[in-house]
């Protein structure tokens, strides 16, 4: 299911981004975020849930949020695309909420089963799961007091991008980085901990400030970037030469980092300055790297469970070809469109459909290169 989960995302990017010019905003962004990265993000907390708990796998269980998540992306996608179909955003925004609870609810139980503390990167996943419950909760809560509705959709794009979509990543990057690396990190577990109450606070402040009242989003970006300046600073000090290499993932998953902290400072500055789109450098700049980078790595994992060899390092390596590129052009593309050039989306586009074509090019490769070898 992942790696199809992968793809499936990868080509959701691409449509949508190829064809911003043409789709509606709202059309578009729903596309990306809740076709897209939803699904996949629900299939990649499957794998890493027993992981980060110690606990036995059950792929069946997330697989099955993961498409219950799919469906009521697919309907709110549908609702945007076709007036008609307006009120079926509100069945979709039902769906993806029971799938965020019953994936939370799943979670809590692992958590209780296992023997010992958990990894601190479990509890961003829940503050992650709980984010976008609210988020969803708050399109449901529009429909009852439509007067509100305006205040109530800033308060899911924030809660569902900063928040879901942002402290998933952010977990994650902790163990996947110096994965990737090649490189432990016997300080990620400390940070985690004492960065997540700092990283849900700024979110909070940030999403209710957006929605209600400006000043308190201002307070919650300087809150919110003491975390961010503290994981950078032990990023770069112990993996510069890694992030700003010209092959590999670990370019792409410090440019994701880098595009984060840019759509955040972009959304500050947008209170003063109106034009700016932080939404899409934080698609662009930051959901483009992390998603790709993630892939570049996982996918040979995902593809072919169990230990890893030749095969794993053969595919990788194609999968990250050219990634400092590409990181370089991901961030461009996120600047260029969150300062209001038009042309940042569609080359967002055609640099996620040049990794989408590679990937599928490797994982061809490799498969075919499998049966050769078992034969």
């Amino acid at each position: 299911m992942l790696p199809a989960q992968v793809f499936l995302a990868l080509v959701a990017f691409v449509a949508a981004l190829l064809g911003a010019l043409d789709a509606g905003r709202a059309a578009t962004l729903h596309l990306i975020l809740a076709v897209g990265a939803m699904p996949l993000i629900f299939g990649a907390m499957g794998h890493f849930i027993p992981v980060l708990t110690r606990t036995h796998g059950a792929p069946a269980v997330p697989a099955a949020l993961a498409g219950l998540a799919l469906a009521g992306g697919a309907l709110a996608v549908s609702s945007f695309a076709v007036p008609a179909l307006g009120t079926a955003r509100y069945v979709g925004a039902g769906l993806a909420a029971s799938a965020a609870a019953l994936l939370l609810a799943w979670t809590r139980r692992r958590r209780r089963g296992m023997l010992g503390r958990p990894h601190p990167g479990l509890a961003w996943y829940e503050a992650a799961l709980a984010c976008l419950f609210v988020a969803l909760l708050a399109i449901l809560a529009g429909a009852i007091w439509p007067q509100h509705a305006v205040a109530l959709r800033r308060l899911h794009l924030h809660l569902n991008t900063l928040g879901f979509i942002g402290l998933t990543a952010w977990g994650t990057l902790a163990v996947l980085l110096p994965t990737a690396a090649g490189k432990p990190d016997p300080d990620a577990a400390a940070r985690l901990r004492r960065d997540l109450p700092w990283a849900v606070a700024g979110i909070a402040l940030v999403a209710t400030g957006a929605a209600w009242l400006a000043p308190l989003a201002a307070v919650g970006a300087a809150v919110l970037a003491l975390p961010l300046a503290r994981t950078a600073t032990a990023w770069l000090r112990r993996y510069r030469v890694e992030l700003f290499a010209w092959h590999g993932a670990s370019p792409l998953l410090g440019a994701a980092f880098a595009g984060y902290a840019i759509s955040l400072a972009l959304g500050a500055a947008a209170a003063v300055r109106p034009s700016l789109t932080p939404t899409s450098a934080f698609v662009l700049a930051f959901l483009l790297p992390l998603v790709s980078g993630a892939a570049s790595h996982l996918l040979p994992v995902w593809l072919r469970p169990g230990r890893q060899g030749d095969w794993h390092a053969a595919l990788r390596s194609r999968l990250g070809r050219f990634a400092g590129a590409r990181a370089l052009l991901f961030c461009g593309s996120g600047m260029a469109a969150g300062l209001g050039q038009g042309w940042g989306l569609p080359l967002g586009g055609a640099v996620m459909l040049w990794f989408l074509l590679q990937a599928a090019a490797a994982v061809v490769r490799a498969k075919v290169f499998e049966k050769e070898v078992s034969a």
